[in-house]
């Protein structure tokens, strides 16, 4: 278990308690099972308490933590025939977008996402989940696609934001995360939208333009991370806690603002705690943001999405 900075006090009740099951082990005699499930009820009380008011900084750390599911995880257990498609038929295949054609609930689908890695060899081979303008090219490919074949668009979103390099800016990185967008715009099928993890900036927008937009309950969604804001603001990345209350950031901000639609509920302690549950409470949100989607007109659907993004944010303004 790899535990966050404010996690600590947790981290020590677990920590007692797996050095008493141990002892128990080891053969020495000692009755303590009833000392480590006391601390067990005391861990789980400590860890309701933790995330019951977590701050807008704690939970861009949760949602940056390194054992939630990733896109691959999603993919691999709520959908079946995933046909992964590779890329932009211009430069390259961009390893830190993945999508293909899939069934969901048995009815074909494009699902694509951004895929950060579970581990130092694939975080690398998967740039941390940042993509560059291939990336979002091979996107805009699928969309076409999923456009032509009439097949509702699936997309998840976890990445700190496009990536800066210099290549990928000779290459046109804001052309290219401002077509996936105006893609996004433009198609006529269902597109619905989870936020995993985190949503950085354009390069969240980019796959996130859609009628639907959903939030795992410890995630974030915001132009620019606490730390790049604080460092601009306040010429100092340590007043990242400051930058994050400021940027209204979390979940249960944006749904006030009208910027998401529904808010998915994690397991206690997160989703990293429990993937398997987080997992599938994305899939009933999936499922339930198409099922309000399947019986509109291509028309309706490419109409009401614009109008959903030119009046995004009066909600919270008018109140």
């Amino acid at each position: 278990m790899i535990y966050l900075e404010f996690e600590k006090p947790l981290a020590e009740i677990e920590g007692k308690a797996e050095e008493l099951r141990a002892m128990a082990k080891d053969g020495s005699g000692m009755d303590v099972a009833k000392e480590a499930e006391a601390l067990d009820r005391k861990a789980d009380a400590a860890l309701r308490d933790l995330y019951r008011n977590l701050t807008a900084w704690q939970k861009c750390l949760v949602a940056r933590h390194p054992d939630r599911p990733h896109c691959r995880d999603y993919i691999d257990a709520l959908f079946t025939e995933y046909t992964p498609l590779a890329g932009d038929r211009g430069f390259a295949d961009d390893h830190a977008v993945m999508g293909g054609l899939a069934r969901f609930n048995d009815r074909p689908v494009m699902v694509i996402g951004h895929e950060k890695g579970n581990d130092t060899k694939t975080r690398i081979a998967h740039n941390f989940g940042m993509a560059r303008p291939e990336g979002y090219r091979k996107a805009i490919r699928l969309m076409d696609m999923a456009d032509r074949f009439r097949l509702p668009v699936i997309t998840l979103v976890d990445t700190p934001g496009a990536y800066p390099g210099k290549g990928a800016e000779e290459r046109g990185q804001s052309e290219a995360i401002a077509r996936s967008t105006e893609k996004c715009l433009s198609i006529g099928v269902p597109l619905v939208s989870v936020v995993i993890g985190e949503g950085g900036s354009g390069g969240a927008v980019a796959f996130a333009t859609a009628n639907r937009v959903a939030m795992l309950e410890h995630s974030v969604y915001s132009v620019i991370s606490p730390e790049g804001c604080a460092s601009i603001l306040w010429k100092d990345a340590e007043k990242m806690r400051e930058a994050a209350e400021a940027l209204r950031l979390t979940a249960q901000d944006l749904q006030k603002l009208g910027v998401v639609d529904r808010i998915v509920k994690e397991p206690v302690g997160g989703a990293q705690r429990a993937p398997r549950e987080a997992i599938e409470a994305v899939g009933k949100a999936v499922e339930t943001m198409l099922g309000e989607l399947s019986s509109k007109k291509p028309e309706t659907l490419i109409r009401d999405r614009r109008n959903k993004f030119l009046e995004m944010g009066s909600k919270g303004l008018a109140a």
